[in-house]
């Protein structure tokens, strides 16, 4: 290598921002080895997800649900769209789909303990209450000023993702909200 170039080292989406504790909530990043945008091609949903079964262990999401483990796992991501979190997607996927690798464009965050809703309250226009929300349950909704995806993936743990652009202002807001959730306590 040249004297005078550059060595360029990859960084994750909240380098050097997370993670936090606040009040007994913490806020993770999570970095998942692959996010693959999987989109049917009309009249092949459900070969779609019998493909995504027999590769990955999971069906194709119902709207407002995620299925499979932490591991792997399928986030509905909107209207005919699942996102694969986890496993590099399975090259017979892209007979039934659009498939589209989004790996290295969004922040993954995680939102865990017992006031992780009451912080999620203050930004968020959908009710994340366990009752209502529960495991497994995702929506895509707006967190603030930004959309977002947040998935139940435990009783007191909710998975965030944001375009990695916007990763700096999520990890922002959310923290002031975690310190204004402390401070009440």
């Amino acid at each position: 290598m040249a004297k005078d170039m550059l060595e360029l080292t990859a960084k994750s989406a909240c380098a050097g921002l997370l993670p936090a504790t606040i009040g007994g909530i913490t806020l993770s990043e999570e970095t998942p080895a692959h996010l693959t945008l999987l989109a049917p091609y009309k009249g092949r949903e459900a070969a779609l997800s019998a493909a995504l079964e027999a590769a990955h262990g999971m069906g194709f999401p119902a709207p407002g649900r995620a299925t499979g483990k932490a591991e792997a796992r399928a986030i509905w991501f909107g209207r005919a769209q699942a996102l694969l979190v986890g496993p590099a997607a399975d090259a017979g996927l892209a007979e039934h789909a659009a498939v589209t690798d989004l790996t290295d464009g969004w922040a993954v965050v995680k939102i865990e303990g017992e006031a992780a809703e009451d912080v999620l309250a203050r930004l968020v226009p959908v009710d994340l209450r366990a009752s209502v929300f529960k495991r497994g349950y995702t929506a895509r909704t707006e967190l603030k000023h930004m959309m977002v995806s947040i998935t139940r993936t435990g009783p007191k743990a909710l998975q965030i993702m944001v375009f990695r652009s916007l990763a700096a202002t999520l990890v922002h807001d959310l923290k002031r909200a975690m310190e204004a959730v402390a401070a009440r306590g």
